[in-house]
């Protein structure tokens, strides 16, 4: 197809063709194409935001270059098995054959194969066996998600070894940014202005041009936080607010509690993204939800809240085995509501009726993020947006906001304070001292017990703006967020959100006091007792739990989880009088 022809087609076009399997590209596919016919570079890196059209792009290429003899074999390397299927079905739809079944032990793979699929640890664990196959023949190699090449040292090494050889090397991305310093093989990195060496893509499609172009869907994000509490290690319960001004453990523990099957705040906002779901289907029948969870025990057990919420059964997908490949498939083609993974329908999975997700996983890096949010913004009409509810915790919020930003790998550390670049700076700049001297436990591995939790709607996050203000679960206030409807051009939609916001705080009563429950009366005050404790401790070099030892001696009573109310004030009333005293 000339670039002539495809400027006269839509950006989005074709609307529902199957995936890696468009019979003409998209205006970006074809630009991409072009400038890699021009170049023949024997490297190129292309790098499209999740849900473009990577695949189709790649597949393409591979006929063109199949069909003019300079290459003779293809091989794809993926980083998960469930994707070496779905390449091999889509490149068989454009009469590229591939075996997605070829194992180290084997070889060597039919002769009735154009190439194979291969996983990243595949390739790692037998680095020469794949350099004798791409020495046997000009290969084309095919590198999905290339930021994986840089997840271990002996990873880059493997590929590096295994693929140097080849005639052709496609790197594909759609978040070339990592979190570490690990270098990615056959990608170019170039020095910026500041000094700081950075991947050099050869064709670049953002998210914001694509949501430009309509090829993917704008997304709103949903927002909730609520009242915490939890028991440390060291026996000391706290009680705090999810989004609020916290130290990086206390706010991980604060996610955590609010994950916990146990708790409140799962059920409510399970709750919440189905009555989402089910406005959206009003306007797209088949569209589907999915909850990414951080492990299996907490995945089963949001299966079952969610089973009890709809009565129906949801998907759930635990590991990445043929088992879960056939039940994302057979997902996929169904019209189901739900589905429940830990974490690896993240990235690649290729489920485009999914409309609504709820973001239930600990995992804070940009590049999880951009990946989750990747499976729900695939368009496939005008109009379709995504939902996707998350907790309110700071760093989740700024990945949202940031989520038009383009990002490149960058190989060094930058070196001056780049926080005020951050919409978080000032609450940053607040916590640097607590947080300094200690490196933050991975949120997964802190030592705790979840007490308590509930769920309120915070906001909505939509085009990096907020809009709604707080309120119960279940409310009145809510339900407008939450019955938005589902087929609403980006420009319609923020118009109704800023309509939406004004009608709320128009008719918003003054505040009027409620009674409280003796539960939560009772837990503010142990989170008034702890706060006092902190600050003790810190002004005495003691710890927190040598100074509750201290008050229970002097005003008597048991430990604080088992404090009655009136012991818990007076504690209060004796460490505050120290206070006092020393002012």
């Amino acid at each position: 197809m000339s670039t002539a022809a495809a400027s006269h087609l839509s950006p989005a076009f074709p609307e529902r063709a199957a995936w890696g399997t468009a019979d003409k590209l998209r205006a970006w596919q074809q630009a991409a194409l072009t400038a890699y016919l021009r170049a023949d570079p024997r490297d190129f890196l292309a790098v499209a935001t999740p849900g473009a059209g990577k695949t189709t792009y790649a597949l393409r290429l591979a006929t063109e270059l199949l069909g003019r003899g300079t290459i003779s074999a293809v091989t794809i390397v993926a980083p998960t098995e469930h994707l070496k299927t779905q390449w091999a079905e889509a490149a068989a739809r454009v009469g590229i054959h591939i075996d997605p079944r070829f194992s180290n032990s084997s070889a060597r793979h039919s002769s009735e194969y154009d190439g194979v699929a291969l996983t990243y640890a595949q390739v790692a664990s037998k680095p020469a066996l794949h350099r004798t196959r791409t020495e046997s023949a000009p290969t084309l190699v095919i590198l999905d998600e290339i930021h994986h090449g840089g997840d271990a040292l002996s990873w880059g090494d493997a590929i590096r070894e295994a693929f140097e050889p080849a005639t052709r090397r496609l790197a594909l991305t759609g978040t070339p940014f990592r979190s570490d310093t690990s270098p990615i093989p056959f990608v170019t990195y170039a020095e910026d202005a500041d000094g700081i060496r950075r991947s050099s893509a050869d064709y670049t499609y953002g998210y914001a041009e694509a949501l430009r172009d309509g090829v993917v869907r704008p997304v709103l994000f949903l927002a909730y936080g609520g009242a915490m509490r939890w028991r440390t290690k060291a026996g000391d319960e706290i009680a705090a607010r999810l989004g609020e001004l916290l130290t990086k453990d206390s706010m991980a523990q604060a996610w955590r509690t609010a994950l916990d099957p146990k708790g409140e705040w799962i059920p409510s906002v399970l709750a919440a993204a189905d009555k989402r779901l089910t406005e959206v289907r009003r306007g797209v029948p088949d569209a589907g939800g999915l909850v990414i969870a951080s492990n299996q025990t907490a995945a089963r057990a949001y299966a079952k809240t969610l089973e009890a919420i709809t009565g129906e059964k949801p998907t759930l997908v635990l590991s990445d085995d043929a088992g879960s490949s056939s039940r994302i498939e057979e997902y996929a083609a169904s019209e189901s509501r739900w589905m429940v993974a830990v974490r690896m329908v993240s990235e690649g999975v290729d489920v485009p009726r999914l409309c609504v997700g709820v973001y239930a996983t600990s995992t804070s890096t940009p590049l999880f993020f951009a990946q989750a949010v990747g499976r729900f913004v695939r368009a496939r009409r005008r109009g379709e947006t995504a939902s996707v509810f998350l907790p309110s915790v700071p760093v989740i919020l700024e990945h949202a906001a940031r989520l038009e930003d383009e990002r490149d790998h960058a190989l060094d550390r930058v070196s001056k304070d780049d926080s005020a670049a951050s919409m978080w700076a000032e609450e940053d700049a607040l916590l640097d001292a607590a947080n300094r001297t200690a490196r933050t436990p991975d949120i997964d591995q802190l030592a705790f017990e979840a007490l308590e939790s509930d769920a309120e709607f915070d906001h909505v996050l939509f085009d990096a703006k907020q809009f709604g203000l707080n309120a119960v679960t279940g409310s009145e206030e809510e339900q407008e967020y939450l019955g938005l409807p589902g087929l609403l051009e980006p420009d319609q939609m923020a118009v109704l959100l800023h309509e939406r916001q004004t009608a709320q705080s128009t008719r918003r009563p003054r505040k009027v006091e409620q009674p409280v429950s003796a539960h939560r009366a009772l837990a503010a005050q142990r989170q008034e007792l702890n706060k006092l404790v902190a600050a003790y401790a810190r002004k005495k070099g003691t710890p927190h739990g040598v100074v509750h030892n201290e008050l229970r001696r002097a005003c008597g009573g048991p430990a604080l989880d088992e404090a009655t109310s009136e012991q818990v004030v007076a504690r209060v009333e004796k460490i505050r009088a120290w206070f006092v005293g020393r002012r």
